[in-house]
């Protein structure tokens, strides 16, 4: 279905405990000299729970697991996100500002880091004992407003609830020069220069490591706008998951959505594609699983999937090396591998009149 021309390397950014390397310009034409630069902060934000413990998931079973926010030390990019025991789990750090202005909306600070950052921007911890570390922006997640950020596992290790995180934001504005049919949203110009994109017969080919047909997306849906989090990859229909091969997702991903586009919000519109990264964990909620923050969107005549194992955000960053892709299994699936609890047949009453029949027998 999609043309596959020969393949492009993506040039590696290499990152330590302490510095991100030096951005290097590549792949196609944008208009850099254009934009601006802007620091923005957030906090890392505590996990926060409902009056209820349990998430009723969309096999009727009641579950208490880990959310979304918190320092998550065990997952990152790069990191299979299904099957995982947690609903919405962000990998890495989620950040919020919960600042108040004299000016604007009470959460308008968190509104504008929210648009703001871009996957691919460089964050550095300005507080707290990892002070001047640096990371990578790796998602924006709606609903809960979050942005995730990357760090090495012994900075996470390090970090606190509460440590101010501050974000470069490089790329409200970008555009590719010679495409004007594809927008870019929430993407660092770094990023398109290392994703390894191809161009070919005024086509603009795209690494992905999976495609996702539009009929698959759920939660996230109905929104105005694409630029301030991410809507989500259903995988309740064991036919389309295996026949996609999307319980093989990672944190960080790229994939394709065939038949979406986000101009302004997230529809439903055949001819168009949307390329975006996954940026949470699935959900055993109805509606819910693995998000996809939009990063690209633009018809299909000239945005073209490249079907790459490779395509993620830590092989394209060069900050670990990700897991090989495999199939896993729903947590739903599993729980529902469990011996059935059913409780033996309670003896019915016994009427006094019944005693005393027997007994004249």
């Amino acid at each position: 279905m999609w043309s596959d021309p020969p393949r492009a390397p993506m040039t590696p950014l290499r990152t330590s405990p302490q510095r991100l390397a030096p951005d290097r310009p590549g792949g196609p034409r944008l208009n850099r000299e254009d934009l601006v630069i802007v620091s923005v902060q957030g906090q890392i934000a505590h996990p926060v729970a409902g009056t209820a413990p349990y998430r009723i998931g969309h096999d009727g079973v009641p579950r208490v697991l880990p959310g979304t926010g918190g320092i998550v030390l065990n997952r990152r990019i790069g990191d299979l996100c299904v099957g995982l025991a947690g609903d919405h789990i962000e990998p890495g750090v989620s950040l919020h500002n919960n600042s108040r202005e004299i000016v604007g909306p009470r959460d308008g600070p968190n509104t504008a880091l929210m648009t703001y950052a871009c996957v691919g921007n460089v964050a550095e911890v300005l507080s707290g004992r990892c002070r001047g570390q640096r990371g990578l922006v790796t998602g924006k997640h709606g609903g809960v407003n979050h942005v995730m950020v990357d760090f090495p596992t012994p900075v996470l290790e390090k970090l606190a609830i509460g440590d101010r995180i501050g974000i470069r934001s490089h790329g409200l504005g970008l555009r590719l020069l010679q495409y004007p049919k594809i927008e870019v949203l929430n993407c660092d110009p770094a990023l398109l220069g290392r994703w390894g994109v191809l161009e070919q017969d005024g086509r603009l080919h795209v690494p992905v490591t999976h495609l996702v047909p539009a009929r698959l997306m759920g939660s996230g849906l109905g929104k105005n706008t694409a630029w301030r989090g991410d809507y989500d990859i259903q995988l309740a229909d064991r036919p389309s998951r295996e026949r996609w091969k999307l319980t093989s997702l990672r944190f960080g991903d790229m994939v394709a959505i065939i038949g979406a586009d986000v101009r302004r919000g997230p529809i439903f519109r055949e001819s168009r594609v949307t390329i975006g990264v996954i940026v949470h964990g699935d959900s055993t909620v109805a509606g819910h699983g693995p998000g996809v923050t939009p990063l690209l969107t633009g018809p299909a005549a000239c945005l073209r999937p490249l079907l790459r194992p490779n395509a993620n955000l830590a092989e394209i960053f060069q900050v670990r090396r990700a897991v090989p892709p495999r199939p896993r299994r729903l947590l739903v699936e599993r729980d529902a591998r469990r011996p059935s609890c059913v409780p033996a047949e309670a003896p019915g009453p016994r009427l006094a009149f019944e005693t005393a029949l027997a007994d004249d027998h």
